[in-house]
């Protein structure tokens, strides 16, 4: 009996990656790879009807989905968070959900560390006042050091830490708060675990790297924000909702912190252009993004997905349907 396997939504040229884990594994004559553009709920319930898995890139998985497909033995999501997928749900119906945890150690790092330079070394404003004809040092003042500066991580999972090591040269002081981290971990990279508030009252820049569940969301809210220094910048390649935008772009606009460098944004994209302000950089949630990268993701869904369909345990599952 043929199988489908429904990959809801994708921004990807085509699903050429994903035939490919299917003829490698000689799974393309029994397995029917199917590509929709499914966003909502309802959508995906109406494109994947008799779905017997689906590989998620943005698309809402609710519990109204998993009513609506009880052939399902498997939900992928291309990427680490699975926020957009009621795990619950799928824990009380029986599917496994799957993630690729390790696919972006090396790029999401490195994209932070990139928008934390450009905000202190305020390259939009030097490129915006050539672009204009205007050949002026002073177009960007004032401009911090970097070198011994403190930096404050906002969780301490796997990439995180990979920017500690990125960032070894700098001789930067290192404040984490991650209340499900031990101290002793922390101290072994020569870092000070600190709780939320005084890591924002003395952090000159500060990165987050929580996941969106609701304890975290608006982490970074109005008072958080009062709280930071005059000269603080904030970086944000995690989730958009961690942050209250508004009350960001307020802070910014007011001169209470220096800026911002933003890879997320609370809703994607967004309706309206976000505040235009020299002192924010604005990426398109590309932090996660190299061709190897890309790649990884979806052959590892993808490979993950195929297998639990032939009856392996799945590889990188987020929910337990053990009950351990």
């Amino acid at each position: 009996m043929t199988q489908t396997i429904v990959v809801t939504d994708y921004d990807f040229p085509d699903l050429s990656v994903e035939s490919a884990v299917l003829a490698d594994a000689n799974a393309d004559a029994d397995v029917q790879l199917r590509g929709e553009y499914a966003r909502t709920p309802a959508e995906v319930i109406e494109s994947a009807e008799g779905a017997d898995a689906l590989l998620v890139q943005y698309a809402e998985i609710t519990e109204d989905v998993f009513e609506a497909l009880p052939d399902l033995q498997a939900v992928g999501r291309y990427g680490i968070g699975v926020d957009s997928i009621d795990l619950d749900a799928a824990t009380d119906h029986g599917v496994p959900v799957v993630n690729v945890p390790d696919y972006c150690i090396e790029e999401v790092p490195t994209h932070t560390l990139a928008l934390l330079l450009t905000c202190i070394r305020k390259i939009p404003s030097y490129d915006r006042a050539i672009k204009g004809g205007e050949w002026d040092w002073t177009a960007g003042k004032p401009i911090r050091r970097l070198t011994g500066a403190t930096l404050g991580l906002v969780g301490f999972g796997k990439l995180p830490r990979r920017l500690v090591e990125l960032v070894a040269g700098f001789d930067l002081d290192i404040l984490v708060y991650d209340p499900y981290v031990d101290a002793e971990e922390i101290d072994a990279i020569g870092a000070e675990k600190v709780d939320l508030g005084g890591l924002l009252d003395r952090s000159r820049y500060v990165s987050v790297h929580a996941p969106l569940t609701d304890e975290t969301r608006h982490l970074i809210d109005a008072d958080a924000l009062a709280r930071m220094r005059e000269d603080a910048i904030v970086v944000n390649t995690a989730r958009g909702p961690l942050i209250d935008v508004d009350a960001l772009f307020e802070a910014v606009e007011a001169g209470e912190i220096a800026g911002a460098g933003l890879d997320v944004l609370p809703e994607e994209p967004p309706a309206e252009p976000p505040l235009d302000h020299d002192a924010i950089v604005y990426t398109p949630h590309v932090a996660w993004y190299s061709e190897a990268s890309m790649e990884t993701m979806r052959r590892t869904v993808a490979e993950d997905v195929l297998g639990i369909l032939r009856g392996d345990a799945p590889v990188n599952p987020v929910n337990d349907l053990d009950g351990d």
